[in-house]
Formats: C-alpha cells, structure tokens, sequence
C-alpha cells in the first residue's frame, strides 16, 4: 500500500517520525517497505501489508496507529476515537436476506451537493499514491476508504425509484444467470455487463428487483454519479469475508474495495465511514446530510483474552515483567486488567486479529523488538524416525551428479494438462503437471545451445519432484524422477538414448530393483513413490561429504557464438602451446577454447579446437568474430602449422 507521509502527520502531528524513522520502525516491527520516494512535496511509502495485518492497516490511519504504537505517543488526532452521532432517515430502507453474507449495511442521504473537480488538495494526495481524480464525490469515498479502510459507495438518488416516499435497498445472493452492469475500470464510461453464476452478493434495488452493484466488489452503473447529481445515497457496509473473496478471484475483479472487504474490517467502520464522508463532501460539494439508516444485524463482541507472563517469555525466550507486557499491550490501544498470572486484554475493535493468547504474545514480541531476543540453539535430538524419500532421492542425486547430470527445478504450473485450478495465477499457469516430461524437455530445449559455451559434449539433467493426477473423486499426487539428454541443438537424435539408458541402469543397480519407466524421445520418467515402498527402510543417513566453497562469477545475458579451427602441427607440439597462441591471439571475447579432436599421421599431429565468443556487453556479430578469427589463422600461420 502506498502511504503518503503528509497525511500520516494529520494523524501523527508535528512530533511524527521522519520518513527515514517510519521506514526503519516498520521494517524492524511491522512490515516490509518496498520504496520510500519523493512525490512532489510529499514523500510516498510503500509499505507491504501483510495479510493478518490488512484488516486494520489497508489505510492512513492504520499505518499512523501502527507508528504511534512502536513510539509510544499515541495519535495527535484519531477519526476513530469517538463513536459518531449522526441523525436517522426514514426515507431508506434496507432488507438483508441472510446476516451472515451481510451483518451490517448502512446508507445516508446527502442533498444539495454539486458535482465537479475536486479541489487541489485532494486531487494532489489521491495522485500521489497512484489514484486518479474522477470527481469530488468520487474521490470523497475513495479518500475516506484509504484514510480509516471502509470502502464506501455513491449512488445519484434522484434516478433511483421511490416507492411510498422511500428509497429500497436489499442485498441478496443472485440468480444464475441474473446479469449486473458495472463501471468500468478507471472511470469510463463503457457498459460492463457480467453473467452470474448464482453465488454471489448483489446490492439490489428493491422496488424493481434490478442488481445494483457486486456486493463487497465493486458498484454498477445503475444510478451513478453524474455532473447534474445534486442529491446522492452513500453506502458504507460490511460483508462476509470469505464470500467477498470467492467472487472477486472467480470474476478477476480485485480492485482496492474488494481486497479490503476480502481481509474482513472491523463492523464497527461503516458509521464512522458516513460521518467522515458527510463532513467531507459538505466541504468539497456543499451537500447536507439529511440523515443515515444502520441495519446492523449481526455484531461481533471483541474478545477478552487472558495472557499469562510465564507463557509470554516462554515462547519468546525473554524475562519481561508483567508490568512491562502490559504497557506494550496498552499502547496497542488494549483495554487491560492485571490477573494473578498475568493480565486480561480486550483489543481496539478495529484490531479483528486479536482473538487469542499467542495474538498478543506475537504483538509483544514484535513491538519489544525481535532483534532483543537472542537466538537459542536448540539442543540435539537423536533421530528416531529416517525418512525413506530423503534417503534414497539423496543417493539418487548423487548418482546423477557422479554421471554428469545436472539438477534442476522446474514449475508444477502449466498452461495446459489434466488438472486446471480454480484461480490460476497467470494465464499460462491455470494447469499443474501430471509429468515431469515435457517440463524435462523443455528445459533440455532451452540449454542445449549452451553446449558449447559450457564445454559440454551434451545437455543432461534430472528433477525429482510432486505430479498431481486426478481420480474419479479427488486428486492424487506421488514424486516422480524424469532425466533427460540432449545432444544436438535441433532436438532429440537418438544419439541421446545410449548415456540416458546407461544412467537408468545405473539407478536399478544403485536401488536393486528393476523400475517402469515411460521413455519419450530422450527423456525418461519414472514413479518414485510406488518404488520406495518396496525399498528397505535405511538404518542410517549417509555422511555428508563437504564441499569446497564455491565462488559465484556472473554471466554474460548475451548469447555465444563458435568457431571450429583444426590445424596440422609439427609432431611434438602439445596442446598447451596451440591453446596458448589460440587464447592469446583470439583476445578478451574467447570465453573457451574446447579440444574436441587430437591424432597424428605422417610425423604430423591434427589437433581441432572449438573457440566460443562472448561478449558482457552486446550480442556479437558473424563480421566481428570472423576479424577475430582471421587474427588466429595469422598467427597459426606465423608458427609453420597448417589450417585444414
């Protein structure tokens, strides 16, 4: 979430940290910050919520909270310290079908209200955290969403129905094949109209029964805001969670309202959300608020929760005193009373993560500072249990090494195969695997041009790693091992069989067991699970053998190029003494010099060496390597040896 510091020190006041002490706060106790940056006169933080975190701080005045927490100040000012008294209206009415899809839903009447440019102000602080301007009325509920974290919503009153003097909401769960017309994206103006499944939660005018608006995810054209409103309906509400989420991922429609609702705000915002929104539109718009309705159906009592000293610094290796722990807890804004072993806490009502003992141990923890806890090594525990999988995978990898084969670990995501997920990750994604093959030649595929430039006669690799495959009522998974060999560049030959049969030998003699495998075109597979049942159980992990460190060289993202040269030499010459005029000669972009080829006949010795070229800085060309080469048949001719 991308945070502006000027409006944090509306919270903080003059006293607020410096953006540098905000970010070092936050990292060391809260959450990661991705950039801090310069925005005009303001500076943006962008700060990474973490999921048990977004219920309270997806907004200005979480952050602000979370600040004066870790300092110990408290809040200059807090939008959330007093509950708000607003006047009732009898000219809305709300039905909800079910108080578990919505336990609360509020809406107010704001009349008089001119729609036009927000002032700069406003405009300034939305554009700085990545929000465009569309109107003031618009930017007032987006503005009040990013400062406590209640999403609201507008509607143009006057091209709403009334029936008996009153405007009628309801919220119900749609019909399948019930179709909802949305804004579009980013303030167009083009229709947006989506079918429905028959599980999501509609905002619905009730005199005509006509869907409104995608409840929790985002509101439809039906009545919005337009230049000529002068009268308008606020909507500020709370829906269930989980359903909110289930219909935001399955219609690809995450925006900043459903990734709030999704993480479960506290009940109590939505009226605190319609007093801020009066107020403010009554200063940028000139409108009045005539009165709210509050269907509040289900409430949710915040949890006295007992927390023993002993168990604190157990679980977090310190020796605080009860009195300390308290203090830490209060300042989370914590109702607290001393107990015999401890204390008793009742957290702020915006905080819905605070439901048990290890929640406030956890917020102890972090705001006394993770880095004052010192690091405990545990002591040794003799193994009582081997692992099978780790046991025999370890002496099959290396066996695999020992012949060359390299390791690799590909995805279990694929664009296409036998079992697609509900919500992909990406478009290429929406499959797992059911086989290491193609993901093996893939891989081969992509590494065999690299042949020459790693010195290699082929590509072979192996992975070891969970297949899923579906059944007639569920989905199964097993490990699999898959090697492959690659010679040639244009693809399988079946040059590659010999060293890839050799290396599937090689595991049945290392396993004693013959194993099935399923061969396609140099890449063999092979169900390790089913094997690993008739395996002994292992008395002992093998020693690990230590490895001399390595040192990391970065590589060049540009490809290589090759060159072959065989020359006659005089019989006697080594191949240290062609290397070194090859190497000399050839320059700072020989990358390696390969000997692939060596015999003699008639007093004389044949010597073939391939050279790849490679540059740090730029793709070479054919012209430039070809000068370089020609510089390398000079000097060969210079030494009386002969280019074939």
């Amino acid at each position: 979430m991308r945070v502006s510091y000027d409006w944090l020190k509306e919270y903080l006041g003059v006293s607020a940290p410096t953006p540098q002490e905000i970010e070092e706060l936050l990292t060391f106790h809260a959450f990661e910050i991705d950039e801090v940056e310069e925005v005009g006169d303001d500076t943006v933080i962008d700060v990474d919520v973490l999921p048990n975190r977004s219920s309270d701080c997806l907004c200005h005045r979480g952050i602000a909270r979370e600040i004066a927490t870790l300092t110990s100040k408290g809040l200059y000012n807090d939008p959330l310290a007093h509950t708000p008294e607003l006047p009732t209206t009898d000219k809305i009415s709300v039905a909800i079908e079910n108080k578990q899809d919505c336990p609360r839903f509020t809406a107010s009447l704001i009349t008089g209200v001119e729609v036009k440019e927000s002032p700069q102000w406003l405009k300034d602080r939305l554009e700085a955290i990545g929000q465009r301007s569309i109107n003031n009325i618009v930017d007032a509920t987006n503005y009040v969403m990013l400062a406590i974290g209640q999403p609201l919503h507008a509607y143009d009153a006057d091209l709403f129905p009334q029936v008996d003097g009153k405007w009628q909401f309801s919220v119900r769960k749609a019909k399948a094949g019930e179709t909802v017309s949305l804004l579009a994206e980013g303030g167009k103006d083009e229709d947006r109209v989506l079918e429905l499944k028959g599980t999501e939660l509609l905002i619905v005018d009730q005199s005509s029964n006509t869907p409104i608006g995608l409840a929790g995810v985002k509101g439809g054209r039906y009545a919005g805001v337009h230049a000529g409103t002068t009268k308008i309906i606020v909507e500020a509400a709370h829906f269930n969670p989980v359903l909110t989420r289930k219909t935001a991922r399955g219609l690809g429609i995450v925006i900043d309202a459903s990734k709030r609702f999704e993480n479960e705000p506290s009940r109590e915002l939505p009226l605190y959300a319609q007093a801020d929104i009066a107020t403010l539109i009554a200063d940028i718009a000139g409108g009045t608020c005539e009165g709210v309705v509050d269907e509040y159906l289900e409430t949710v009592v915040t949890p006295e929760v007992e927390v023993r000293t002993e168990k604190v610094n157990a679980l977090l290796g310190l020796t605080l005193s009860q009195d300390d722990m308290i203090s830490i807890v209060e300042r989370l804004g914590a109702v607290v009373t001393k107990s015999v072993n401890g204390f008793s806490a009742v957290g702020p009502f915006e905080r819905t993560d605070l439901l048990i003992e290890e929640d406030y141990i956890e917020e102890i923890g972090r705001i006394h500072g993770l880095t004052n806890i010192t690091s405990v090594i545990p002591e040794p525990i003799k193994l009582t249990e081997l692992n099978k999988r780790q046991y025999y995978s370890e002496q099959l990898r290396q066996l695999l090494l020992e012949k060359g084969f390299s390791e690799v670990v590909t995805s279990s995501f694929r664009k296409k195969d036998k079992i697609q997920l509900q919500n992909a990750l990406a478009s290429d994604k929406s499959f797992i695997r059911s086989s290491l093959i193609k993901n093996i030649s893939e891989t081969l595929d992509r590494n065999v041009s690299h042949i020459d430039l790693l010195g290699l006669v082929r590509v072979q690799v192996f992975e070891i790693g969970t297949v899923f495959m579906k059944t007639e009522d569920s989905v199964g998974e097993h490990v699999s091992l898959a090697l492959g060999v690659r010679t040639k560049a244009t693809g399988y030959t079946p040059k590659d069989d010999k060293p890839l049969y050799e290396a599937m030998e090689a595991i049945h003699q290392l396993l004693g067991v013959q194993l099935e495998w399923r061969v396609e075109q140099g890449v063999a597979e092979t169900n390790l699970s089913a094997v690993l049942e008739s395996l002994d159980t292992p008395k002992a992990y093998e020693p690990i053998t230590q490895r001399s460190d390595g040192v990391f060289q970065a590589f060049s993202s540009y490809p290589a190029m090759s060159r072959d040269i065989s020359l006659w030499t005089n019989e006697g010459t080594t191949i240290k003494e062609v290397e070194t005029v090859l190497n000399e000669t050839a320059g700072e972009l020989r990358v390696r010099t390969t000997l692939f080829d060596e015999f003699t006949k008639d007093g004389r010795t044949s010597f073939a060496f391939r050279l790849v070229f490679q540059s740090y800085e730029k793709t070479l060309t054919d012209e430039e390597v070809n000068v370089i080469m020609d510089s390398v048949y000079e000097a060969v001719s210079k030494k009386d040896w002969e280019v074939r």
